[in-house]
Protein backbone atom coordinates (compact mmCIF):
# COMPACT_ATOMS: atom_id res chain seq x y z
CA UNK A 1 0.00 0.00 0.00
CA UNK A 2 1.43 3.19 -1.08
CA UNK A 3 1.43 5.59 2.21
CA UNK A 4 -0.98 8.52 1.51
CA UNK A 5 0.59 11.87 1.64
CA UNK A 6 0.53 14.67 4.86
CA UNK A 7 0.36 17.95 3.26
CA UNK A 8 0.93 19.28 6.64
CA UNK A 9 4.41 18.59 6.00
CA UNK A 10 4.46 20.15 2.19
CA UNK A 11 7.87 22.31 1.97
CA UNK A 12 8.86 21.92 6.05
CA UNK A 13 12.74 21.26 5.73
CA UNK A 14 14.50 18.20 7.06
CA UNK A 15 17.65 16.84 8.50
CA UNK A 16 18.33 13.35 8.24
CA UNK A 17 21.73 11.70 9.39
CA UNK A 18 22.79 8.63 8.06
CA UNK A 19 20.79 9.30 4.92
CA UNK A 20 22.17 7.51 2.03
CA UNK A 21 21.48 4.10 2.89
CA UNK A 22 18.76 2.13 5.19
CA UNK A 23 16.10 3.49 7.53
CA UNK A 24 17.97 6.74 6.48
CA UNK A 25 17.29 6.42 3.05
CA UNK A 26 13.75 4.98 3.89
CA UNK A 27 13.38 8.20 5.81
CA UNK A 28 14.26 10.57 3.02
CA UNK A 29 12.02 8.90 0.68
CA UNK A 30 9.10 9.03 3.10
CA UNK A 31 9.46 12.45 4.03
CA UNK A 32 9.95 13.82 -0.11
CA UNK A 33 6.09 11.86 -1.05
CA UNK A 34 4.78 14.36 1.85
CA UNK A 35 6.37 17.52 0.44
CA UNK A 36 9.34 17.97 2.70
CA UNK A 37 12.31 19.14 1.64
CA UNK A 38 15.80 17.08 3.04
CA UNK A 39 19.32 17.81 3.81
CA UNK A 40 20.85 14.28 3.40
CA UNK A 41 23.48 14.40 5.75
CA UNK A 42 26.20 11.19 5.43
CA UNK A 43 29.78 10.18 5.32
CA UNK A 44 31.82 11.89 2.70
CA UNK A 45 32.32 8.61 0.59
CA UNK A 46 28.38 7.96 1.05
CA UNK A 47 26.88 6.85 -2.29
CA UNK A 48 24.04 9.74 -2.35
CA UNK A 49 22.28 8.79 -5.96
CA UNK A 50 18.98 7.01 -4.28
CA UNK A 51 18.65 9.96 -2.14
CA UNK A 52 19.18 12.78 -4.57
CA UNK A 53 16.18 10.88 -6.84
CA UNK A 54 13.44 10.89 -3.97
CA UNK A 55 12.86 14.93 -4.38
CA UNK A 56 13.67 18.04 -3.24
CA UNK A 57 17.09 16.78 -1.64
CA UNK A 58 20.15 17.92 -0.98
CA UNK A 59 23.20 16.12 -0.26
CA UNK A 60 25.56 17.14 2.47
CA UNK A 61 28.94 15.29 3.12
CA UNK A 62 30.24 15.68 6.28
CA UNK A 63 30.58 13.69 9.88
CA UNK A 64 27.83 13.57 12.90
CA UNK A 65 30.84 14.04 15.40
CA UNK A 66 32.21 17.37 14.05
CA UNK A 67 30.05 20.33 15.08
CA UNK A 68 30.83 22.20 12.17
CA UNK A 69 29.71 19.69 9.85
CA UNK A 70 26.49 20.14 11.58
CA UNK A 71 26.61 23.85 11.34
CA UNK A 72 26.65 23.93 7.69
CA UNK A 73 24.05 21.05 7.70
CA UNK A 74 22.08 23.58 9.85
CA UNK A 75 22.75 26.31 6.75
CA UNK A 76 22.24 24.38 3.75
CA UNK A 77 18.87 23.69 5.63
CA UNK A 78 18.29 27.21 5.93
CA UNK A 79 18.65 27.69 2.26
CA UNK A 80 16.32 25.41 1.27
CA UNK A 81 13.24 26.72 3.21
CA UNK A 82 14.68 29.34 6.19
CA UNK A 83 14.64 27.07 8.66
CA UNK A 84 14.83 23.45 9.94
CA UNK A 85 11.64 22.12 11.47
CA UNK A 86 12.68 17.99 11.44
CA UNK A 87 15.82 16.42 12.27
CA UNK A 88 15.86 12.70 12.42
CA UNK A 89 18.92 11.63 14.14
CA UNK A 90 19.51 8.13 12.59
CA UNK A 91 23.48 7.48 12.01
CA UNK A 92 24.56 4.89 13.48
CA UNK A 93 27.50 1.85 13.54
CA UNK A 94 27.41 -1.71 15.34
CA UNK A 95 30.91 -1.88 16.36
CA UNK A 96 32.12 -5.12 17.24
CA UNK A 97 30.56 -8.22 18.33
CA UNK A 98 31.97 -9.08 21.73
CA UNK A 99 30.78 -8.95 25.73
CA UNK A 100 32.19 -6.84 27.90
CA UNK A 101 35.16 -8.60 28.90
CA UNK A 102 36.52 -8.94 25.50
CA UNK A 103 34.67 -5.71 23.70
CA UNK A 104 38.23 -3.48 21.97
CA UNK A 105 38.42 -0.31 23.33
CA UNK A 106 38.99 1.50 20.38
CA UNK A 107 36.05 0.02 18.98
CA UNK A 108 34.07 1.11 22.28
CA UNK A 109 35.57 4.58 21.64
CA UNK A 110 34.25 4.84 18.10
CA UNK A 111 30.85 3.25 18.78
CA UNK A 112 30.31 5.87 21.35
CA UNK A 113 31.77 8.77 19.06
CA UNK A 114 28.83 7.69 16.29
CA UNK A 115 26.01 6.45 18.29
CA UNK A 116 26.14 8.97 21.33
CA UNK A 117 28.39 11.50 20.54
CA UNK A 118 26.82 12.11 17.16
CA UNK A 119 23.26 12.27 18.49
CA UNK A 120 24.31 14.72 21.16
CA UNK A 121 25.57 17.33 19.08
CA UNK A 122 22.40 17.15 16.52
CA UNK A 123 20.67 17.68 19.70
CA UNK A 124 22.39 20.49 20.87
CA UNK A 125 23.42 22.39 17.70
CA UNK A 126 19.60 21.47 16.16
CA UNK A 127 18.07 21.93 19.32
CA UNK A 128 19.22 25.65 19.75
CA UNK A 129 18.06 26.51 15.91
CA UNK A 130 14.59 25.13 16.81
CA UNK A 131 14.45 26.44 20.05
CA UNK A 132 15.21 30.40 18.26
CA UNK A 133 11.89 29.22 16.22
CA UNK A 134 10.04 28.07 18.89
CA UNK A 135 8.86 24.85 16.99
CA UNK A 136 10.53 21.63 15.33
CA UNK A 137 10.55 17.80 16.17
CA UNK A 138 13.83 15.64 16.68
CA UNK A 139 13.57 11.97 16.49
CA UNK A 140 16.58 10.16 17.32
CA UNK A 141 17.40 6.05 16.27
CA UNK A 142 17.48 3.86 19.43
CA UNK A 143 17.25 0.38 19.22
CA UNK A 144 15.67 -2.32 21.31
CA UNK A 145 19.03 -3.05 22.27
CA UNK A 146 18.55 0.05 24.30
CA UNK A 147 16.03 -1.50 26.88
CA UNK A 148 18.19 -5.05 28.44
CA UNK A 149 21.39 -6.58 28.64
CA UNK A 150 22.23 -7.43 24.87
CA UNK A 151 25.50 -9.75 25.79
CA UNK A 152 27.68 -9.87 22.31
CA UNK A 153 27.03 -5.94 21.38
CA UNK A 154 28.11 -4.45 24.35
CA UNK A 155 29.21 -0.88 22.71
CA UNK A 156 25.79 -0.95 20.31
CA UNK A 157 23.72 -1.58 23.40
CA UNK A 158 25.49 0.81 25.67
CA UNK A 159 25.16 3.74 23.05
CA UNK A 160 21.54 2.56 22.62
CA UNK A 161 20.29 3.17 26.06
CA UNK A 162 22.43 6.46 25.94
CA UNK A 163 20.28 7.88 23.05
CA UNK A 164 17.05 6.92 25.42
CA UNK A 165 18.83 8.54 27.79
CA UNK A 166 19.45 11.96 25.68
CA UNK A 167 15.87 11.85 24.11
CA UNK A 168 14.24 11.75 27.49
CA UNK A 169 16.36 14.04 29.02
CA UNK A 170 16.09 16.48 25.71
CA UNK A 171 12.05 15.89 25.74
CA UNK A 172 12.17 17.87 29.04
CA UNK A 173 14.46 20.47 28.45
CA UNK A 174 12.98 21.70 25.63
CA UNK A 175 9.20 20.82 25.68
CA UNK A 176 8.39 24.41 27.14
CA UNK A 177 10.06 25.91 24.38
CA UNK A 178 8.31 24.34 21.17
CA UNK A 179 10.08 21.49 20.76
CA UNK A 180 9.18 17.80 20.93
CA UNK A 181 11.91 15.29 21.01
CA UNK A 182 11.20 11.20 20.38
CA UNK A 183 13.30 8.25 20.01
CA UNK A 184 12.41 5.22 17.33
CA UNK A 185 12.84 2.04 18.66
CA UNK A 186 13.41 -0.33 15.75
CA UNK A 187 14.24 -4.54 16.44
CA UNK A 188 16.34 -5.97 13.57
CA UNK A 189 15.39 -4.30 10.58
CA UNK A 190 16.36 -5.49 7.13
CA UNK A 191 19.91 -2.82 6.61
CA UNK A 192 23.36 -3.40 5.96
CA UNK A 193 24.40 -3.61 9.65
CA UNK A 194 22.01 -6.54 10.04
CA UNK A 195 23.56 -8.00 6.79
CA UNK A 196 27.17 -7.46 8.18
CA UNK A 197 26.30 -9.52 11.35
CA UNK A 198 24.75 -11.88 9.47
CA UNK A 199 28.44 -12.23 7.37
CA UNK A 200 29.96 -12.03 10.66
CA UNK A 201 28.33 -14.75 12.05
CA UNK A 202 28.32 -17.01 9.25
CA UNK A 203 30.57 -15.90 6.60
CA UNK A 204 29.71 -19.07 4.13
CA UNK A 205 25.90 -19.05 4.15
CA UNK A 206 25.12 -15.17 6.12
CA UNK A 207 21.09 -15.58 5.09
CA UNK A 208 21.48 -18.66 7.27
CA UNK A 209 22.04 -16.66 10.14
CA UNK A 210 18.41 -14.64 9.95
CA UNK A 211 16.51 -16.74 11.54
CA UNK A 212 18.59 -17.01 14.64
CA UNK A 213 18.66 -13.29 14.78
CA UNK A 214 14.74 -13.07 13.84
CA UNK A 215 14.33 -15.93 16.71
CA UNK A 216 13.52 -13.30 19.06
CA UNK A 217 11.12 -11.35 17.17
CA UNK A 218 7.16 -11.97 18.15
CA UNK A 219 6.49 -11.35 14.41
CA UNK A 220 9.19 -14.14 13.21
CA UNK A 221 10.76 -11.38 10.77
CA UNK A 222 13.04 -8.37 10.59
CA UNK A 223 11.24 -4.76 9.86
CA UNK A 224 11.87 -3.13 6.78
CA UNK A 225 13.40 0.27 6.61
CA UNK A 226 10.10 1.88 4.74
CA UNK A 227 7.99 0.33 8.16
CA UNK A 228 10.12 2.44 10.24
CA UNK A 229 10.06 5.38 8.23
CA UNK A 230 6.21 5.28 8.12
CA UNK A 231 6.54 5.81 12.37
CA UNK A 232 8.50 8.14 11.65
CA UNK A 233 6.64 10.01 9.14
CA UNK A 234 4.01 10.00 12.13
CA UNK A 235 6.26 11.37 14.81
CA UNK A 236 7.13 14.59 13.24
CA UNK A 237 4.03 15.59 11.56
CA UNK A 238 1.06 17.32 13.46
CA UNK A 239 -0.76 14.45 14.61
CA UNK A 240 1.33 13.53 17.54
CA UNK A 241 1.41 17.46 18.54
CA UNK A 242 1.33 16.21 22.04
CA UNK A 243 3.90 13.45 22.04
CA UNK A 244 7.22 14.15 23.32
CA UNK A 245 9.79 11.84 25.17
CA UNK A 246 8.76 8.58 24.41
CA UNK A 247 10.73 5.39 22.94
CA UNK A 248 8.79 4.44 20.45
CA UNK A 249 9.28 0.49 19.52
CA UNK A 250 9.19 -0.40 15.94
CA UNK A 251 9.94 -4.28 17.21
CA UNK A 252 7.07 -6.79 15.59
CA UNK A 253 6.48 -7.09 19.36
CA UNK A 254 9.29 -8.02 20.80
CA UNK A 255 9.33 -5.59 23.85
CA UNK A 256 5.90 -7.16 24.62
CA UNK A 257 7.63 -10.64 26.09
Amino acid sequence: MTPMPDPALKDRVAIVTGAARGIGLAAVRRLCQDGARVVAFDRPEADFSAALAAGQVAAHRGDVVEAADWHAAIALGVSLGGRIDILFNNAGIGGAIANVLDYPEDDFDRVMAVNVKGVYLGLKHVGRHMQANGSGVIVNTSSVSGFGGSGNIFGYAASKFAVNGMTKSAAVALASQGVRVLALCPSPTATEMMFQLERRISPDDPEAARPRLAQGIPMGRYGTPEEVAEVLAFLVSDRAAFMTGALVPVDGGTLAK
